[in-house]
């Protein structure tokens, strides 16, 4: 296991940022390799982002050397989401499968978590999402067909998507993370539409399914100065708290969601026109 440190930016730093600089603050790269887990601890709200991609045998954490405490989840709560074949999770002796796009909340205080794959050649992919939580809530495996499906966006502005909601008080509650999963209906190309801001929340997206040569071109930066992250399947984005997010891809693609802070209500946000963004 690994565990990769963020410092986080101002919004005024990123007028200085090149290419390369920006990509090291906010893009992480790569998630899921083969036998290896990887992790980020960013110091934008303390989050920690992830990915595990098990083959011939389990991958297991639970050690909370790296976050300063007994065990990982001592004061820590995590979505971990399946974005590749058949897998299971092992949460303190208790076994949960998990298939692709199903999610299982770990609530705080449990000991030790396992992941394996069913089929060594058709590998899980486990995406991580880990916040400091100040409440228990018990362990839940949220199937694909339990999460609560918006349907948004429009055909005719290639932005028509289907949010589900997985990790929300209205299905799995949580202390502060909220967790989901957004597909793209054919032929539409944009997400998070309009782009928006919510000082409230910070989020961090994993962009997955999609092909090997196409990329997604997701926008950051204030709305009066806005850059872009090129991001490849099974890369990550941190997006801070004042920064403005959308993207939109090359081929298709679908990417979860993690949002932290101390409001979980999606109406919470300040939209930002399109025509204001520069």
């Amino acid at each position: 296991m690994t565990m990769n440190v963020r410092y986080g930016a101002s919004p005024n730093d990123v007028s200085a940022m090149d290419t390369t600089r920006l990509r090291a603050e906010f893009l992480i790269p790569s998630l899921f390799v083969p036998g290896r887990i990887a992790f980020t601890y960013t110091h934008v709200d303390r989050m920690i982002v992830g990915g595990a991609c098990p083959t011939d045998k389990a991958l297991e954490f639970g050690d909370g050397r790296d976050v300063g405490t007994e065990t990982f989840f001592t004061a820590r709560e995590m979505g971990i989401a399946n974005l590749g074949g058949a897998g299971a999770i092992t949460v303190d002796g208790v076994t949960h499968h998990l298939d692709n796009r199903d999610i299982l909340y770990v609530g705080r205080g449990a000991k030790s978590v396992a992941m394996a794959s069913v089929e060594a050649t058709k590998p899980a992919r486990f995406y991580m999402n880990s916040v400091p939580a100040g409440a228990d809530h018990p362990h839940r495996l949220i199937k694909r067909a339990e999460a609560k499906a918006v349907e948004m966006g429009e055909e005719r502005r290639a932005n028509q998507r289907r949010l589900a909601m997985y990790i929300h008080p209205e299905v799995a509650p949580s202390c502060l993370l909220l967790m989901g999963i957004t597909d793209l209906a054919p032929g539409s190309i944009w997400n998070t539409m309009p782009p928006h801001l919510h000082e409230r929340r910070m989020e961090a997206y994993c962009y997955f399914d999609m092909a090997a040569e196409d990329r997604v071109f997701h926008f950051m930066g204030r709305p009066d100065n806005t850059r872009h992250l090129t991001v490849a399947d099974g890369d990550a984005v941190l997006s801070p708290a004042w920064s403005i997010h959308m993207g939109a891809g090359t081929g298709p693609y679908a990417f979860v969601w993690g949002m932290t802070g101390e409001n979980q209500a999606y109406t919470d946000v300040d939209p930002v026109a399109i025509a204001d963004i520069l």
